[in-house]
């Protein structure tokens, strides 16, 4: 039996004006999967993934994400999706469970189910008994997780994280990484953007971006063995020095 695809895209263009953001991408990611897409600073990642967040339009292709149309579809897309960005998204003022009862609203769960969610999730991070702290009083490597929790308490089929241990220590990078297989293992698609090359290493596969096209798309065991690489920072260095030759 075939996997079934949370994501679908089949010729992504993106242009602006003449500049061409998005060329030409086609790649799929099976529910459940752990999907890294890497890349520099530039090279199109965010604006593919508000693409497939329903945020921006493509300038032309076919994109189905959840199994919606992103282009006549975005409010469902939205809907069946989690989204967490480097930039921390929860408020400071508001104590844990009054994070998770605002945003359980936003994604439209019941009282009773944003109250079981709450704590689930808190009980699973060991913050059950912290539920009436003020968020501000959290460290600040437990406030991604807090933020991961949020993305998923309304259990998405697929949850975006945009680089989502950005200027956190490797021990709480690593303890993150624990709650992404968890949700992969609850059958949670996990697409995510990383600058951290060993970090792609826990991606089931890797996509790496160049100048707006895919260079590269496999696990990061054929990727190291395609190019003769020990690590993923190798693979990385060598497709950037191959593009600039």
């Amino acid at each position: 039996m075939d996997q079934i695809q949370a994501i679908e895209v089949h010729n992504l263009v993106k242009k602006f004006g003449n500049f061409v953001a998005n060329d030409n991408l086609n790649f799929s990611v099976g529910q459940g999967e752990i999907f890294g897409f890497l890349g520099a600073n530039g090279a199109g990642k965010t604006t593919a993934m508000k693409i497939l967040c329903g945020l921006s339009k493509p300038t032309s292709g076919k994109i189905r994400v959840a199994g919606y149309d992103v282009t006549r579809q975005p409010d469902k897309v939205k809907k069946n999706i989690g989204y967490m960005s480097q930039r921390f998204s929860l408020y400071n003022d508001l104590t844990l469970k009054e994070n998770f009862r605002f945003f359980g609203g936003i994604y439209g769960l019941s009282a009773s189910e944003i109250k079981n969610r709450t704590v689930q999730l808190l009980d699973r991070l060991g913050l059950g008994n912290d539920s009436g702290k003020l968020l501000s009083s959290i460290p600040a490597g437990w406030k991604q997780k807090l933020a991961f929790s949020v993305a998923i308490m309304h259990q998405p089929r697929i949850v975006f994280l945009d680089e989502p241990t950005g200027g956190v220590d490797p021990i709480t990078r690593r303890q993150f990484w624990d709650l992404i297989y968890e949700a992969a293992a609850e059958g949670i698609t996990v697409f995510v953007t990383t600058h951290y090359m060993d970090e792609a290493e826990y991606c089931q596969r890797v996509c790496i971006m160049v100048d707006g096209r895919i260079d590269a798309l496999d696990t990061p065991g054929n990727l190291k063995t395609n190019h003769h690489a020990a690590n993923m920072h190798e693979v990385f260095l060598k497709l950037a020095r191959k593009k600039s030759t």
